[in-house]
């Protein structure tokens, strides 16, 4: 079992910048998949941005250019730098790892971009 748990979100103004942070309980020594999701009420979770434990890299067309995911794994940690943040970003954003053939979900943080 692992615990994912964000932070990070917030209120920040149209074009500014966030950055999130997920951190695993314990160490993963096995191929995984860490991503960002976000979800606005009455739509469905979407995924956002995807690192794989190699290193590559995924993200949504609406993202591109403007969000990065990185990840530090001697922290056991992944981050998304959000930048040039628009009204559209507003969601709650959550963390997912996919390992040991399951998937794990952090509890979620509000990103609201709002002037």
């Amino acid at each position: 079992q692992v615990q994912l748990a964000e932070s990070g979100g917030g209120l920040v103004q149209p074009g500014g910048s966030l950055r999130l942070s997920c951190a695993a309980s314990r160490s993963i020594f096995v191929i995984y998949t860490m991503g960002w999701y976000r979800q606005v009420p009455g739509k469905q979770r979407e995924v956002v941005a995807a690192i794989t434990s190699g290193g590559t890299t995924n993200y949504a067309d609406s993202v591109k250019g403007r969000f990065t995911i990185s990840r530090d794994s001697a922290k056991n940690t992944a981050y998304l730098q959000m930048n040039t943040l628009k009204p559209e970003d507003t969601a709650v954003y959550y963390c997912n790892l996919h390992a040991w053939g399951s998937d794990y979900w952090g509890q979620g943080t509000q990103v609201t971009v709002s002037s």
